[in-house]
C-alpha cells in the first residue's frame, strides 16, 4: 500500500469519526432540550391547591 492511499484512508476515517461525534452532540443537545421542555411542562401542570383537602360527608 502506498503512502497516498494510506493518507486518504486515514483522512476518511478521521472525517467519519468527526461526523459521528457531531451527530452524538446533536442527539445529546436534543435530549437535553426535551428534558428541559418536559420539566417546564410538569412545573406548569402542578396545581398545589388541588387535592390538598378531602371533603367527607357522612
Amino acid at each position: 500500500m502506498d503512502i497516498a492511499a494510506l493518507s486518504i484512508m486515514m483522512n476518511q476515517s478521521q472525517v467519519k469519526q468527526q461526523a459521528n461525534i457531531s451527530v452524538m452532540k446533536m442527539t445529546m443537545n436534543t435530549a437535553e432540550q426535551n428534558n428541559i421542555n418536559l420539566m417546564k411542562m410538569l412545573e406548569q401542570s402542578v396545581q398545589p391547591y388541588l387535592g390538598s383537602k378531602v371533603d367527607v360527608k357522612l
